[in-house]
């Protein structure tokens, strides 16, 4: 690896970073003590910043030279509704708080490129850290878009980066093309008449219609779907009735849709609400029917891929960067970034686990998972690719 000398000096007190927003998460749109002590350090290291956009996003503006070219770097800052279960002496001290995702390590490690950054200008243009609020189901991304982030700060192009369990340290994954799936909910309420249990017939039983439109939904994935375009669609909650002997008057549906094209995502939603509609009318029932999409799929830009994966190979070597990853069923906000702006978001190994400090629970170190850490070695690495592909881009002519 090709790491930089003074970031990897620096990394001790990236760690220390990092830990202090580890030990106190914030959940999405409440980042007020995170954004402060980013605020506070890219003041200290003399980066101008501006605050508010999304409600606790921070800008850093590093400008250098004459050039009127400029990239965005993108970091996420909140936590988890979780309870770690961790008990090293950085673990969340917010009951029902974790970083659970690795935000905090985006954070620390976008940092260490702005302070080398800051110190070393060898660039000629603009980068601009964007350090946004609410990733994790809050849309962060977007109200920092509708907050005029692309208008006030124009940039050419903009990168983003998200560590990866289970891969090795040291080595990047990447893939042209969708990277993640979009995600949607949906909540169906079956609307029948509730009766007596031993007198079935003097009501419309929801359960029973509940239950013949989640078997014929599935349908929509086998039968009416493409079997070479990716789509999920699973049921994660039914609910219906209190008593063993009453017929409840409604039950309910809900759980999560994802695809990584619209068009397959269109088709689905189209099929679920057909077929909810007629199966319920069959059986002289109504129905509610409410689909929301929450992100779209998350797609790479072929040119910026290719720029990024040669940036990952000058600092990891070729061997360690595998450039046609898996895509998964995760979904990002980053994705409405990728729609306004050009750009590659990248994942980055974060091992297998065991650089966890004595302490951290017995669950497996996974996303989301309540014994999860992120892996300190980390920061160096991400931190060395923000600044050579900063760098890199805009030196390109």
């Amino acid at each position: 690896m090709k790491l930089i000398d003074p970031i990897l000096q620096f990394h001790s007190e990236l760690q220390q970073i990092r830990r202090d927003i580890h030990a106190h998460p914030e959940l999405c749109y409440e980042e007020q003590r995170t954004a402060d002590a980013i605020a506070q350090k890219l003041t200290e290291w003399g980066i101008p910043i501006a605050r508010g956009m999304g409600e606790t996003g921070v800008v850093g503006i590093i400008k250098n030279g004459t050039s009127s070219r400029a990239v965005g770097l993108r970091a996420d800052m909140d936590a988890l509704p979780m309870q770690e279960v961790n008990t090293f002496p950085h673990a969340s001290k917010h009951e029902g708080k974790m970083h659970a995702c690795g935000h905090d390590g985006h954070v620390a490690m976008l940092l260490g490129a702005a302070h080398y950054l800051s110190r070393h200008r060898n660039f000629d243009g603009t980068v601009y850290l964007i350090f946004q609020p609410a990733e994790e189901g809050g849309g962060g991304a977007r109200r920092m878009m509708d907050d005029g982030l692309f208008r006030e700060f124009p940039m050419e192009a903009v990168f983003g980066m998200h560590n990866w369990p289970g891969v090795p340290v040291g080595t990047f994954g990447v893939t042209v093309g969708p990277i993640m799936a979009s995600s949607n909910e949906f909540e169906v309420v079956v609307r029948g008449k509730g009766c007596h249990a031993a007198q079935p017939h003097k009501g419309i039983d929801p359960v029973m219609i509940a239950v013949q439109i989640a078997q014929s939904w599935q349908t929509i994935i086998s039968r009416n779907k493409n079997p070479i375009d990716a789509g999920v669609l699973s049921i994660t909650q039914i609910h219906a009735g209190s008593a063993t002997n009453v017929v409840p008057d409604d039950a309910t549906l809900i759980g999560t849709v994802r695809t990584f094209s619209t068009t397959v995502l269109d088709m689905i939603e189209e099929r679920m609400r057909a077929i909810a509609d007629h199966t319920a009318a069959a059986f002289d029932a109504e129905v509610d029917f409410h689909f929301k999409r929450n992100y779209p799929p998350v797609i790479n830009h072929a040119k910026e891929t290719a720029f990024a994966i040669e940036v990952m190979r000058s600092v990891v070597g070729p061997e360690n960067v595998e450039a046609s990853v898996e895509p998964t069923m995760g979904a990002e906000d980053f994705a409405f970034m990728l729609q306004e702006k050009p750009g590659c978001y990248v994942f980055i190994g974060n091992g297998e686990g065991s650089h966890r400090d004595a302490g951290h629970g017995l669950g497996p170190c996974n996303l989301h998972n309540a014994s999860y850490d992120f892996n300190d070695e980390l920061l160096p690495i991400g931190a060395t690719y923000w600044v050579r592909l900063a760098e890199a881009f805009l030196a390109q002519r």
